[in-house]
């Protein structure tokens, strides 16, 4: 094998797959910020907190996943080969994230709408 092409196939994956999972996480977390306002009534510190812990989260698994697929094995040590390695790699984690993105976003749409339920069943109580 050449060890040369190999290197090039991780110089390119890490990055686009640390970028990737960064991008997901900053467009998922800074919008998510209403929603968990919302679930905890407005109580910021909580709100953030909670939403920080989750894009903690997020990244763990992301880049954990990016690392435990990184191995190239099959490779003919031809770039055409590499290239489509890469491909494959590249497509399969970006429909990965594409999962977790909608997993979170089903999450906080559930928060969401338990929070809703809540304040319902509380104007209930207080107009009894």
């Amino acid at each position: 094998m050449d060890t040369t092409k190999i290197l090039i196939g991780y110089a390119v994956y890490l990055p686009i797959a640390l970028f990737l999972t960064y991008y997901v996480s900053r467009t998922l977390f800074r919008n998510s910020k209403v929603y968990m306002m919302d679930i905890f009534k407005s109580r910021e510190e909580i709100a953030n907190a909670t939403n920080k812990l989750f894009e903690t989260g997020f990244y763990l698994l992301n880049i954990g996943f990016a690392l435990m697929i990184l191995k190239i094995s099959e490779y003919k040590n031809d770039y055409q080969t590499l290239i489509e390695a890469l491909s494959y790699k590249i497509g399969g984690f970006s429909i990965y994230l594409g999962i977790m993105l909608f997993f979170n976003l089903y999450f906080f749409f559930r928060g969401k709408k338990k929070a809703s339920e809540t304040k319902v069943e509380e104007r209930i109580v207080i107009n009894g």
